[in-house]
């Protein structure tokens, strides 16, 4: 998600009030002690229309800070089928936790940083509502939990004026194909990159 530097200088900023906590340590922190003002913001305000679920939603996450090199996660609270012998996530029981790589957290573009915590954000509030989020046996850019959570920061990126080729970008990460890319841009209405690109 970080590999949109090559537009990066022509696209907006997140919102000005957006904070990240570059300097913390690796470990477990609250949301609000990562991102402080999180809550605050436009989306944080209508990732979901009762303020009682957003209030929790931003006492009760936390952020694990991990030297690793990858994006972000919601930590499962167990280990999931599609995980066996392929990956080993952070895992916690009934805690909410997003698991930010190193890297990711203290260099990548605010801008990806924003749209990616609250896409995290909305997976949370998928799992409360009973969502499997890493359900066997669904392509990625068709479970439904994934399209939901794309689609709250791409139109929170387009208020924001982010260009159809920044989103493009974004939306290629490295664990689909190129079929998959183009089936998630459609299903999110951006457009297809021109031919020959």
């Amino acid at each position: 998600m970080a590999k949109v530097e090559s537009t990066a200088a022509l696209e907006p900023e997140p919102p000005t009030a957006f904070r990240i906590a570059r300097e913390l340590p690796i470990g477990r922190h609250p949301i609000l002690t990562a991102f402080p003002g999180l809550d605050k913001l436009p989306p944080g305000r209508t990732i979901h229309h009762d303020a009682a679920v957003r209030r929790r939603l931003f006492q009760n996450t936390h952020v694990e800070l991990v030297d690793a090199d990858m994006w972000m996660y919601v930590a499962p609270w167990e280990v999931p089928a599609i995980a066996r012998g392929r990956w080993r996530p952070v895992v916690t029981p009934g805690a909410d936790c997003i698991v930010a790589g190193e890297n990711h957290f203290r260099e990548s573009l605010p801008l990806i940083v924003y749209l990616d915590i609250y896409h995290e954000l909305c997976h949370i509030l998928q799992r409360h509502g009973g969502a499997n989020l890493f359900e066997p046996g669904v392509s990625y850019v068709e479970r439904w939990t994934e399209v939901e959570a794309y689609r709250f920061v791409v139109l929170e990126a387009r208020r924001l004026g982010v260009s159809d080729e920044f989103l493009r970008e974004y939306l290629r990460v490295e664990w689909i194909t190129k079929r998959e890319h183009l089936a998630l841009l459609k299903t999110l209405d951006v457009p297809a990159p021109p031919k020959g690109k």
